[in-house]
This record gives C-alpha cells, structure tokens and sequence, in this order.
C-alpha cells in the first residue's frame, strides 16, 4: 500500500511538472507570436525565409517558428567617422574627421540588400572622406568647405541608395595640419596683410597727389594764393597763439617788383638818353670851335 501510494505520488508530481512546462511552454510561444512595433520602427516579416513586407506600427501577431519580424528604425542616425589621415593634392599632410546624417527609407533594403547598414554606411563614409579629401588642395579644403561637404553627401548617397539609405548631411567637422605648416601659414597670412596695407597707403598718396595737384591748379593765381594765405592766417590766430611765423611766398611780391624793376628801368634809360645828347652837344661844340679857330690862323698867313 505504502509502494502504491508513493508511486501514486511521484506519479502525480511528474505530471505537474509536465503541465508547468507545458504551460510555460505555451506562454513563450504566445508571447514570441505578439510583437509590439512603435510609431517610429518598422517591422519586416519573414514567412518560411520568404520576406512578405514592412509592417507597422502597432500590434502584430506571427505564426509561432514560421515568422520572423526584424525591427528597423526609421530616425536619422547620427554618425561620426572616424579622423582619418589624408595627404592633399599639393602633398600636405592632415587628419580629418566629419560626421554623416542619413536614414533608412526602405526597410525592406536595408534588411535584404546589406548585413549591417550601418557599418557598411560608416566604412563607405571613411573611404569617400579619403579619396575625396585627397584630391583637393589644402586652401580649398580650408575655404570650400561647403562645396566639398556636397561633394561627399552626393558620392555617399549614391552608394548607400541600393540598399534603401538615405544620406542627407555630410558635414566635414575639424581639420587639423602640422604646427610646421600652421606657422607658415601665418606667415603667409600676415605678408599678405603687409601687401594690402602697402597698396592701401599707395592708393592713399596717389590720390592725395591728385588733389594737391587740383589744388595748386586752383592756387595758381596770386589772388588765390593770398586768399588761401589770409585763411591760414586766421586759422592759426583762432588758437590764441601769442607768436605767429609765417612764411611769405616771393610770388605774392613779384608783380610790386616787376613794376619797381620797370620804373628803374624807364628812370636808367632816360638818363642814359640825356647823357648822350650832353656828350653829343659837347662833341658839336668842341667841333664847331676847332673850325673857328683854325679860320683865324688862316687868314693872318694871307698876303695883304
């Protein structure tokens, strides 16, 4: 009775456990069946290896082993690539980082088409950088940025479109170049700035030399000189200055001096004129007497 009852009990308790598992069993196949897709995923179906579509969002339920749902999300990712060490066309060593915005589009691509989309996206975006980078001058690489960051979204889109990705932004982050060539630079730079300024203060005096130049046109006269001389003048008498020294220009004074050169002139000329005719009347005089009185002598030798 007593090996009865024992067996009865064991047999009992083998069948609770058989029914707990059984019952766990069923609770994880249903719960595996429910699956939950948010507002922001997609969900692609999988029936025996066949694909049948992106689902969602909301409640789904698969066939226990016959379906498989592999969530995908639709937000854009934000990705940094890694510095990468590049030589530019004009043979100037730099390391360079960007960062890549880009979303998946089609689900069903991104599943299908490629392992991992977002390794493979961040491998496609290092190779671009280099290959890119690497045929553009250092100086272009510093002001065109926002050329070569279109460059680099346009060829990384292209490639990652197969496998339904979509490459929005490619922004090229930091560039960093030896400290050697950073010095050099600044020189470069700062000659530069040298240049500039010598051709602005150039340009400033030839345009000064233009005005004076209209300026002493303008001055030419002795009138107008004098009335830019009396505005000096008063000019500096305003500041209460107890001495004033002056310079003069002689060409105020050379019209007084030609007309005083031309009166002594006239005066000298005039005397010059009357000494020649005092000295031409002693000339005639002494003539006229030589002839009186060799007449005399002539007439005391004739015979009477």
């Amino acid at each position: 009775m007593q090996t009865s009852l024992g067996l009865m009990q064991v047999a009992e308790f083998g069948g609770f456990v058989i029914l707990a598992v059984v019952v766990v069993m069923i609770i994880l196949i249903v719960a595996s069946a429910v699956r939950i897709v948010n507002e922001y995923e997609r969900g692609v179906i999988f029936s025996l290896g066949r694909i049948k579509g992106a689902k969602g969002p909301g409640l789904f339920f698969l066939v226990p082993i016959r379906d498989k749902m592999i969530k995908v999300d639709l937000r854009t990712v934000t990705m940094d690539v890694p510095p990468q060490d590049v030589i530019t066309r004009d043979n100037v060593p730099a390391r360079v980082n960007a960062v890549v915005y880009f979303r998946v589009m089609d689900p069903n691509k991104s599943v299908i088409e490629v392992e991992n989309y977002v390794l493979a996206t961040s491998q496609i975006s290092q190779t671009t950088l280099r290959s890119v980078l690497g045929q553009k001058d250092l100086d272009d690489l510093l002001t065109n940025r926002e050329a070569i960051n279109e460059e680099l979204q346009t060829i990384i889109d292209y490639h990652t479109d197969p496998w339904g990705i979509k490459v929005s932004v490619v922004e090229v982050k930091d560039v960093e170049i030896p400290q050697q060539m950073q010095r050099a630079m600044a020189r470069q730079a700062e000659s530069e700035r040298e240049r500039r300024a010598k051709i602005i203060a150039a340009e400033g005096e030839y345009q000064a030399s233009q005005r004076l130049r209209q300026a002493a046109d303008r001055l030419e006269t002795p009138t107008a000189l004098q009335l830019r001389l009396f505005q000096t003048m008063t000019e500096i008498a305003s500041e209460n200055n107890s001495t004033v020294i002056l310079p003069v220009p002689l060409d105020l004074f050379k019209p007084f001096i030609q007309n005083f050169d031309g009166s002594n002139g006239q005066d000298q000329r005039a005397q010059a004129t009357r000494r020649r005719e005092e000295e031409e009347a002693e000339r005639l005089y002494e003539e006229a007497v030589g002839e009186a009185k060799g007449g005399g002598e002539a007439s005391d030798t004739l015979p009477r």
